[in-house]
């Protein structure tokens, strides 16, 4: 990429926090990508959006949104456990990381993963940890992660 695509780039996408307005702005479509979200109404969303913005810097959604088009297309969680170990430590948990198909190849990804991890560490987290698919376990080496276990779940 050329310094003058670099800009353009820069110049395109803005990384910020999750705001209510992005409901409108494609937010529920980018997440359908990801995974099954289902309908959720207005009311669903801004009670949901105003519960999770109540934990102030300890559970981060930050948004990409395209100045163009005015969409947001990339996103990515960032959570915070407290915990007894370590000294009453806490642990980073990055969820939810999703380019829109439109977006992808402008390292949008890792501009996310970035800012999730610097959160983390910001507020005194001493491990950023996430669980992605097989597929993915290359993109995230490249964001300096490192594979460290085998993941297990239930799924109600």
């Amino acid at each position: 990429m050329s310094t003058n695509e670099s800009n353009e780039t820069l110049d395109r996408f803005y990384l910020r926090r999750l705001e209510l307005s992005d409901k409108s702005k494609g937010f529920i479509d980018l997440l359908q990508q990801l995974s099954a979200v289902g309908s959720i109404s207005d009311e669903e969303f801004e009670e949901r959006f105003h519960e999770l913005t109540s934990r102030g810097e300890e559970h981060a959604i930050c948004v990409v949104e395209d100045r163009i088009s005015r969409r947001i297309v990339a996103t990515g969680t960032v959570f915070v456990e407290k915990k007894f170990l370590r000294g009453c430590g806490k642990a980073g948990h990055i969820e939810d990381v999703v380019v829109d198909a439109s977006a992808r190849g402008a390292k949008l990804g890792k501009k996310v993963v970035d800012f999730l991890v610097e959160h983390a560490r910001l507020l005194g987290c001493y491990k950023v940890i996430l669980d992605c698919s097989m597929e993915n376990k290359g993109f995230y080496k490249k964001c300096g992660f490192e594979e460290k276990a085998v993941q297990m779940a239930i799924y109600f």
